[in-house]
């Protein structure tokens, strides 16, 4: 038996799942999160436009507003295109874009995978060559099942730098208790008082040998 949805699945359900952070919030899902608590306004996400705002204002039972221009303007959904001969592979597109869809590697070209595109734009101001063009998306491609994977892949992605992050923070932490762990004993000074003693006394007889030679 599944959970029903709560408040925020709803408000998410609704929501683009462009994933561009116009809102002011890291992806749609903390953007509708923060919505269910009240701490957001309805009117923040351009990609959704006044369709959107309308939807949720009927969710929420609560007055439609118009788009607050602070968080930019409702314009036709845009997918991201890279001129490949321009690439210069420092994957500073693929670092920046929350549904890994850029393709390539360091010093390699780089490509969008047209399906996977949501129209965010963030890899445009993260493109230091400006190789990145926007082209319009196809209508086809702005319905349920391109937002539903989307949200998935954002999740996944999420999921994986978290990873990272977690396992970077434990090799730090290991190399940080490696450089305050004492440095290992000497073995001469792990042997037992008696012992050192007894060269000690060793020592001493040779040097008084040399230093006083029988007649």
């Amino acid at each position: 038996m599944t959970d029903r949805p709560n408040l925020a699945d709803r408000i998410d359900a609704i929501l683009p799942q462009t994933q561009c952070e116009q809102c002011g919030y890291h992806g749609c899902r903390p953007y509708a999160e923060a919505i269910a608590r009240g701490e957001a306004g309805i009117n923040q996400c351009p990609p959704g436009g006044a369709a959107g705002i309308a939807q949720l204002a009927a969710l929420l039972q609560r007055p439609i507003l118009p788009l607050d221009p602070g968080h930019g303007s409702e314009k036709p959904r845009m997918l991201a295109r890279i001129v490949e001969a321009d690439c210069i592979g420092c994957t500073k597109c693929i670092q920046a874009c929350p549904v890994d869809a850029i393709v390539g590697a360091s010093k390699l070209m780089h490509t969008v995978l047209a399906d996977d595109c949501t129209g965010c734009e963030l890899c445009v101001p993260a493109c230091p060559v400006d190789c990145i063009v926007l082209e319009p998306m196809p209508p086809a491609q702005i319905d349920a099942a391109h937002a539903d994977a989307a949200r998935a892949h954002f999740r996944r992605r999420e999921a994986r730098l978290a990873r990272w992050h977690a396992e970077r923070e434990a090799e730090l932490a290991a190399r940080k208790a490696a450089l305050d762990t004492p440095p290992s004993v000497n073995r001469a000074d792990q042997q037992p008082s008696g012992a050192r003693n007894a060269v000690q006394e060793a020592l001493e007889r040779a040097r008084n040998r040399r230093l006083h030679p029988p007649d």
